[in-house]
């Protein structure tokens, strides 16, 4: 192994190493809270009157941001996992992958929301192209949410991963949403192929 690729790695592994360490320091649940402080201090899409919707929020880290920056909106999380009790958050368990669920979703805000983020990745199998595409199928479908429940100028934030699936919910952001914006933040980790679209404005389809 050359000498610039065992530095790189090293610097790799002390930035993953900080993101970790700074969620403990913090009391943050999981280390991608600072790709979502990162992002909103990029975007500047969450305020303190937003309403918003985090989908795959277990352990729940990017809740913990949320209710930090959110003091007279509201906050619903959802996951197939349960997440443990937060603050000015209430959580839902359930699958993106049921229409029902989502139907359940749409009935509890009974209004339209500012904000739909999500960090949701599928369960994994061990097959990562699987994994890569079932990720990718959530995405579809919280995207698919997002055009039902979110208002004309609202946000949707997702991850996805580069892989067969990738083009297709690119495509399929461009079309719902009048800006697409791929974005890769620093606390993600270098080894990853996930990045993430920052979609706003609903267009009329």
């Amino acid at each position: 192994m050359s000498k610039n690729k065992i530095s790189k790695n090293w610097l790799s592994e002390r930035k993953r190493d900080f993101y970790f360490n700074q969620s403990k320091i913090q009391g943050y649940r999981s280390r991608a809270a600072y790709k979502l402080i990162e992002m909103n201090d990029k975007f500047k899409f969450i305020k303190k009157d937003t309403c918003l919707l985090d989908l795959g929020s277990c352990p729940g880290g990017w809740s913990q941001v949320a209710a930090k920056l959110i003091t007279k909106g509201e906050i619903l999380a959802t996951d197939i996992k349960n997440m443990e009790k937060l603050n000015k958050v209430t959580f839902i368990r359930g699958d993106m992958n049921d229409k029902e669920f989502c139907e359940k979703i749409y009935k509890y805000f009974n209004k339209k929301v500012d904000v739909i983020i999500s960090d949701m990745a599928a369960n994994t199998t061990g097959n990562k192209d699987l994994d890569v595409y079932r990720t990718g199928e959530l995405c579809l479908n919280s995207m698919d949410l997002s055009k039902k429940i979110l208002k004309r100028d609202g946000v949707f934030l997702t991850k996805v991963f580069m892989g067969s699936v990738f083009e297709e919910v690119h495509e399929k952001a461009k079309k719902y949403f009048n800006k697409v914006i791929k974005y890769k933040p620093l606390a993600s980790k270098s080894s990853s192929k996930e990045i993430y679209f920052f979609c706003k404005g609903l267009l009329n389809i």
